[in-house]
């Protein structure tokens, strides 16, 4: 891949300690604070100035339906209000190019964190933790596998376009 070929993955790097900590967040008190989905937004609007005109209204579109489809996960306890926000916000990050490439990257996180999770909630040390996603009976904290898809959709790209 060329310089420019990469140049619009810069901003998902940019978040990456974003995509860290909301994974954090979620693992261990089951939310994803505002903050974390208003910092990604504002990625956007700095990132924005670099991005084509047309490139732009595509992010947004797709973004504004991953936010309603995740209205309606969220009306029926598939996703909380956190993921729904964070997931919309990071739409507005990837390039529209590669937006196929990202729904791959998400599928296998969220199989990928499911098992984690599932793993670690048999493990006594992790029982043991507090979190409130170890606890018996709670919901899979999504903040990990978007995290997860936000950090590595960059390089599975540089990887496919590499190969």
């Amino acid at each position: 891949m060329t310089q420019a070929e990469i140049l619009p993955y810069v901003p998902l790097v940019a978040v990456a300690p974003v995509m860290l900590a909301a994974g954090w967040f979620d693992l261990r008190f089951l939310r994803i604070p505002n903050v974390l989905s208003l910092i990604v937004v504002s990625a956007f609007v700095v990132f924005s100035l670099a991005f084509p005109p047309e490139d732009l209204l595509w992010r947004l579109a797709v973004a504004g339906g991953v936010f309603a489809l995740g209205l309606v996960a969220y009306h029926f306890r598939a996703f909380g209000g956190g993921d729904v926000k964070l997931l919309s916000a990071l739409m507005l990050l990837v390039p529209v190019g590669s937006l196929g490439v990202f729904a791959n990257v998400f599928s296998l996180s969220m199989l990928a964190g499911i098992a984690v999770i599932l793993t670690m909630k048999r493990i006594p040390i992790f029982a043991r933790t507090g979190w409130a996603s170890m606890r018996p009976g709670r919901h899979f904290p999504m903040g990990v596998s978007i995290g997860l898809a936000g950090l590595v959709h960059p390089i599975a790209v540089i990887a496919l376009h590499s190969g």
